[in-house]
């Protein structure tokens, strides 16, 4: 019993052994090298740049009082429609004593030289009928009269407006107390409330802004762009828009802007550039949304190319691994001249032809 157990442990020792040896003997063996083929094709080569930016409406103003005051009420709010003309918010005119006052007085002197200047006026006329003066005289007391007719006019619109807001003898609906869109578009934002208080625009200052309005059926895709690329870039060309608020759909741009002066950010300098965006009317735009415009800088239509990393750089020569016999895959190393890169694709302009089969990356076993 004793006797066959040796036989059967060393029957397994030499198993082992026997596979031992084989292991090392196959992995001793030189191993067989195989590479993915590429093969060479006709197709299109852009290179593009992207730029990051902003969706902006073309058309953006800031609606402002023409009279201080109050506000009274506002009949707009922010994403309303407004036409040319449409109510926003009205104005309670709290006049200032001093203005006042001022238009008080002037209203009173007009009065008073008016007064005189009647009197003249109806002398003048009353002695030229008798030709005591000569018609000059008459001439200059009627212009004087019409002049001081027309002072008191303007004074008592002055303190009509000073005092209520709006002239004694504006035409029917016109009223400063009363602010109106002046484009058609969105209400984009209405930064004021009840109860606040807001002036007009003047010399040392630029007004409060009761709303702003924005034409959201013309946008801009405004974004910077780099100075080492801004010079490849003409007005009229396309670009593509991505806009990640809306799940990365794709827009179509046109060029239309780039800044003839740059600025300094972060180090760099940087020009800013425009495109009139393509946004269908059932698509929601919201002004401000972040997007990415890819710009195409050079094209080439249907030219041979082949996969960027299958060239192999020597100096300034290109060359490739063509492949000779599809069994054994043996190859001849042949130069050839390169054009426009993706980054991905490149052009071959000259060296290889059409259904060529170029050696690629080793496959890994």
């Amino acid at each position: 019993m004793k006797k066959a157990k040796k036989w059967i442990l060393l029957a397994i020792l030499v198993v082992v052994v026997a596979g031992v040896f084989a292991y090392l003997w196959k992995q001793s063996r030189p191993k067989e090298v195989k590479y993915e083929t590429k093969e060479v094709v006709v197709s299109t080569i852009q290179k593009t740049t992207i730029v990051t930016g902003k969706i902006e409406p073309r058309d953006e103003v800031e609606i402002k009082p023409q009279i201080s005051g109050i506000i009274a009420e506002l009949y707009k709010q922010a994403g309303d429609k407004v036409r040319v003309g449409d109510a926003i918010a009205k104005i309670k005119v709290i006049p200032d004593m001093a203005q006042l006052s001022s238009a008080e007085s002037r209203v009173r002197l007009a009065k008073y030289n008016l007064e005189n200047a009647r009197k003249i006026f109806e002398r003048d006329s009353a002695l030229l009928q008798q030709e005591v003066i000569a018609y000059e005289t008459y001439e200059k007391s009627l212009l004087q009269y019409i002049s001081n007719l027309e002072e008191l006019q303007a004074a008592e619109d002055q303190l009509s407006i000073t005092r209520d807001g709006v002239a004694q003898k504006a035409e029917a609906g016109f009223t400063n107390t009363i602010v109106k869109a002046t484009i058609a578009g969105t209400v984009l934002n209405v930064p004021v409330k009840v109860g606040n208080s807001v002036i007009l625009s003047n010399t040392f200052n630029d007004g409060t802004t009761i709303a702003t309005v924005a034409d959201m059926q013309d946008l801009l895709f405004v974004g910077n762009i780099d100075e080492t690329e801004v010079g490849k870039l003409r007005e009229g060309m396309r670009m593509d828009l991505v806009i990640g608020a809306l799940n990365d759909q794709r827009f179509s741009a046109t060029l239309e802007y780039i800044a003839p002066k740059g600025t300094e950010q972060n180090g760099a300098m940087m020009f800013e550039i425009k495109g009139a965006a393509t946004i269908p009317d059932s698509v929601v735009i919201r002004a401000g949304y972040s997007a990415n415009a890819e710009i195409v800088l050079a094209e080439r239509v249907n030219v041979l190319t082949i996969p960027e990393y299958t060239v192999e750089m020597e100096g300034d020569k290109s060359y490739i691994q063509l492949i000779t016999d599809t069994a054994t895959q043996a190859t001849e190393r042949r130069e050839i001249r390169t054009g426009l890169s993706d980054g991905l694709q490149i052009e071959v302009l000259d060296g290889v032809q059409e259904g060529d089969i170029i050696r690629g990356n080793k496959i890994t076993q």
